[in-house]
């Protein structure tokens, strides 16, 4: 099996390293399973070795959607939905939203030195990032917000004071 240094690495030395978007589709043939949505509070536990999706689809129950217990890595593309320019906008829009009080260590990851977040954010895209999941359910709207390409900076900033306020109340 080929870890994830050796999946990331173009097919021709002389093009650009491939960048990796840790909230990657399931399905593409280089796509790579970091972890298990295992935690208490629904967070990632990220696999020792990453392993390709394609080994791992076939053994998920039927009936159970694979996005809902497992994270996905696949490569970063330029027709993504949300890409902004060179950015992602969804690393964006997940970094507006407040950090939980208590950050944790910053999990091991095989991804980083090829992940567009970390290029993009740095660590703080890490302490954010075992929250993250690549499947919403209807009833979480603030991770629809963020996972929503359309949404603004102002959108979100209103949602967060509306929560704020309603905690405070």
């Amino acid at each position: 099996m080929e870890n994830a240094a050796d999946v990331a690495e173009p097919a021709n030395a002389e093009a650009e390293p491939v960048s990796w978007c840790p909230s990657g589709a399931m399905d593409r043939p280089e796509s790579l399973v970091l972890g298990v949505r295992s935690q208490d509070d629904g967070s990632v536990a990220y696999l020792d070795e990453p392993v390709p999706a394609s080994e791992v689809l076939g053994m998920v129950p039927e009936g159970i959607e694979p996005r809902r217990i497992l994270r996905f890595a696949s490569h970063c593309e330029s027709s993504c939905a949300n890409r902004v320019g060179t950015e992602c906008g969804l690393i964006n829009r997940i970094s507006a939203v407040p950090a939980p009080p208590h950050a944790a260590a910053v999990p091991r990851c095989h991804l980083r030195p090829r992940c567009k977040w970390w290029q993009q954010t740095g660590v703080e895209a890490c302490h954010r990032c075992p929250a993250v999941s690549t499947l919403m359910l209807a009833d979480d709207h603030l991770g629809n917000l963020v996972a929503d390409p359309a949404t603004t900076q102002e959108q979100l900033d209103s949602w967060i004071a509306s929560a704020e306020h309603t905690a405070q109340a």
